[in-house]
């Protein structure tokens, strides 16, 4: 009797188990949550590792740090450089061809502390290289780069910080 009670009660937690798991799997972004257009499909996949800077500003009577800009290098699978991530947001690629995107999409990341997920299209672009055709662009895998909540003050009005993160860029087009 003593073992079918205990069956009983490990039966009991899995099941109850069983019922959380949905709703930890709704909570985390995956590549299905920030997903390009179905025609569009990827050329490229960078790391992209360095800061994203925040500058100390009052906006509506309260102090807080507001995102300036990123600042990054974008390293291939080869760990080679082959790019930058910087203000626009705008990615330059080795070829010196460049696009400027715009969020369009976002979704929190999985990890505490690190900055959400983004789906941006692109709106700008300069050159004639690989990036003069991306039409969308992901920012998954991200660690690190949410902004401080203390240290923002009338003291520190206009100075800046530099929070350290890396992220998984994709670039992606439809064209040939």
């Amino acid at each position: 009797m003593g073992d079918i009670l205990a069956l009983m009660r490990a039966l009991t937690l899995i099941a109850a188990s069983l019922t959380l798991i949905p709703c930890a799997v709704a909570q985390t972004p995956s590549a299905e949550t920030i997903t390009p257009p179905a025609d569009q499909k990827p050329i490229l996949t960078v790391l992209g590792r360095g800061a994203q800077v925040y500058t100390c500003q009052r906006i509506s009577g309260s102090w807080q740090w507001t995102l300036t800009a990123p600042d990054a290098i974008l390293y291939d699978s080869d760990s080679v450089k082959v790019g930058t991530h910087t203000a626009g947001p705008t990615w330059t690629y080795k070829d010196s061809s460049s696009v400027k995107g715009e969020a369009i999409q976002r979704s929190p990341a999985p990890e505490p502390g690190a900055i959400p997920w983004l789906l941006l299209r692109a709106t700008t672009h300069t050159g004639d290289g690989l990036f003069s055709r991306i039409e969308s662009i992901t920012r998954t895998q991200t660690h690190g780069g949410v902004a401080s909540t203390t240290g923002c003050d009338a003291q520190h009005a206009n100075t800046t910080s530099r929070i350290p993160y890396t992220a998984t860029y994709t670039f992606y087009t439809s064209k040939p």
